[in-house]
């Protein structure tokens, strides 16, 4: 009788360790089909390609979910590099200036997609329509606002010292004031509460189609031509982390190609896209058709298919901005070498993983 209740006991301990591994096997089994789910920013084309299904069924290919991210209207310049670095975000949108400058502070990104040249429209410099200001040639004296690592910085920065009225930069005292303000919607307050006199940034976004719709605010400016924000500074990027783009290409590409495609729908359809644009990302349908349809929008340009001309144009840039006091890049700087390597080869046309193949 002992000899059966202790065979007995040994069988009960052997089939609880066998259904506890087959728990264990099972919960790991689990996990490892477990979707990836990569944070993308929400903006207009993004809106349009969730809308669309076309995120969905791309990433959808390789296993992987897609969530929108939505950084609000109160959101600070630079903060999707925080965002990158923590992994909460994946994919990041900004001009080639700024993705520059956080290179150069050390974040271990890579530029996948670059936009074609821009122009002059892209980032006009601002006044209240009230405002004697009409032209560049007014400003000497002035104070300026805006975002130091932006577009708010970098398209001005050029074109007052084109007309031979520098900003302040790097302790030397201009002859335009300058006031860092990060936030784009305390950069709209100080402008119509008249703590600055003028500023510079993409009229397509945020509050301001309102104030120009409503004539509140006024274009007194314009980049250069064939300046080096119209060539280069200003050409809209798509960076990741390294580490990303090395362990998912395929989701990278996949990126790109669906970009394009909505992109592309957008111009042919602006009706029907302003409308998805207004519902998802909650603004007055004539803000979101004027987001689509205004010269100075740059969600929708075409992509630079040449890795070539998009180191050419970094490094370019970033010469002609340390030439000319620029005090972040007068202090750090790429060499030739990193700006290759700061452009991945491998997205571009004839790369392994280019969507232009």
């Amino acid at each position: 009788m002992k000899i059966k209740n202790h065979i007995r006991a040994k069988t009960v301990a052997a089939l609880t360790a066998l259904t506890a591994l087959v728990t264990l096997s099972s919960t790991a089994t689990a996990q490892s089909k477990k979707q990836p789910v990569i944070n993308i920013p929400i903006n207009t084309w993004t809106a349009v390609a969730a809308k669309r299904g076309w995120l969905q069924e791309e990433f959808g290919k390789y296993g992987a979910r897609v969530s929108l991210l939505d950084q609000g209207t109160s959101a600070v310049a630079g903060q999707e590099a925080a965002l990158l670095a923590r992994g909460d975000l994946h994919f990041a949108f900004r001009m080639s200036y700024p993705t520059l400058i956080h290179k150069t502070n050390g974040l271990e990104g890579r530029i996948i997609w670059q936009s074609e040249a821009s122009d002059i429209y892209r980032t006009p410099l601002l006044a209240l329509s009230e405002s004697p200001l009409e032209s560049i040639a007014d400003l000497k004296g002035k104070n300026y606002g805006g975002s130091r690592v932006g577009c708010g910085w970098s398209s001005p920065y050029e074109a007052l010292r084109d007309a031979g009225l520098p900003l302040d930069a790097s302790g030397k005292k201009g002859e335009v004031r300058y006031t860092n303000i990060s936030s784009g919607t305390a950069i709209t307050s100080a402008l119509l509460g008249g703590k600055i006199d003028f500023t510079a940034t993409h009229i397509a976004l945020g509050g301001w189609p309102n104030l120009i719709i409503q004539g509140v605010i006024k274009v007194i400016g314009r980049s250069p031509s064939d300046g080096e924000y119209v060539n280069g500074a200003g050409r809209p990027c798509i960076f990741v982390l390294g580490e990303f783009a090395d362990s998912h290409p395929e989701l990278v590409k996949a990126f790109i190609a669906t970009h394009d495609r909505t992109v592309k729908w957008i111009k042919e359809n602006p009706d029907q896209a302003a409308s998805i644009i207004a519902r998802e990302t909650r603004v007055p349908l004539y803000v979101a058709k004027f987001s689509v349809t205004d010269a100075s929008a740059y969600d929708y340009m075409n992509g630079e298919p040449s890795y070539e001309a998009a180191v050419s144009n970094i490094k370019s840039f970033q010469k002609w901005y340390k030439e000319n006091d620029d005090d972040i890049l007068t202090k750090q700087s790429l060499s030739d070498a990193q700006i290759e390597d700061f452009v991945d080869k491998r997205f571009f046309k004839g790369g392994e993983f280019s969507a232009y193949n």
